[in-house]
């Protein structure tokens, strides 16, 4: 019997970002790590119950912080009956850079524009490789694109407000928001009110889920993992 495939979310108090994750086109017993439910615990407790006694879990995670590096772990344990193989984070994919794109240009925004400011906005985190990785994300549009890139977090420094000023200083006239967040809710609102007041004409990009290519990213991931041969505990 091949591995059940479990997708875990952060979770949200917003009912939105849920039905954003079970929207995914996957095979996938859906759970979360916190405020949505089922939680990842009671999934793989369910499984073991059903006669199950091995699973994949792919983090729907953008980054490397504390909930990939400790929680998620954490909560395995929890279950030890079960052997679970942990999945890479989606991460900093280029899969993912291109839904972003393609957002971004359903929004009505030009990458080949040079007088575009584009804010890109992620979550952000105490931890600083994780929020240097969408900084990087930023250089390499920069690098690639006429449109000027700077990122913004919602829970970390530069803010919205300061990463609009700094595009207008470099020159921009118009300004859009790429979204480096996996599902809508209460911290994608939070950039979109705050770059509504720093601009009132900013075009907002939808977030990367519930797009058919982020489930081909969990499948690629749980593919990976079931090609290790070892399995944590």
């Amino acid at each position: 019997m091949r591995a059940p495939l479990v997708v875990v979310a952060h979770g949200s108090r917003d009912p939105r970002s849920a039905e954003a994750i079970r929207a995914l086109p996957l095979d996938a017993r859906v759970s979360f790590l916190d405020l949505s439910e089922p939680l990842l615990t009671d999934v793989l407790r369910s499984l073991y119950a059903e006669g199950h006694r091995d699973a994949v879990v792919v983090p729907l995670l953008l980054g490397r912080a504390y909930h990939a590096r400790v929680d998620l772990p954490a909560l395995v344990r929890e279950v030890p009956r079960l052997r679970v193989s942990i999945a890479d984070v989606l991460g900093q994919d280029p899969l993912l850079e291109t839904v972003a794109l393609d957002h971004l240009r359903d929004a009505g925004a030009d990458p080949d524009d040079p007088s575009l400011g584009v804010v890109l906005a992620a979550v952000g985190s105490s931890q600083a490789p994780a929020n240097e990785a969408v900084t990087a994300l930023a250089r390499r549009w920069n690098s690639r694109y006429p449109m000027l890139v700077a990122p913004a977090f919602a829970t970390a420094k530069p803010d919205v407000a300061a990463a609009i000023a700094k595009l207008r200083a470099r020159g921009a006239r118009r300004f859009a928001v790429a979204s480096w967040f996996l599902a809508p809710g209460l911290l994608p609102d939070r950039i979109a009110a705050a770059a509504r007041v720093a601009e009132p004409s900013v075009l907002l990009a939808d977030s990367l889920a519930p797009d058919s290519r982020v489930a081909d990213l969990v499948l690629a991931r749980y593919h990976a993992a079931l090609g290790c041969v070892s399995w944590a505990v």
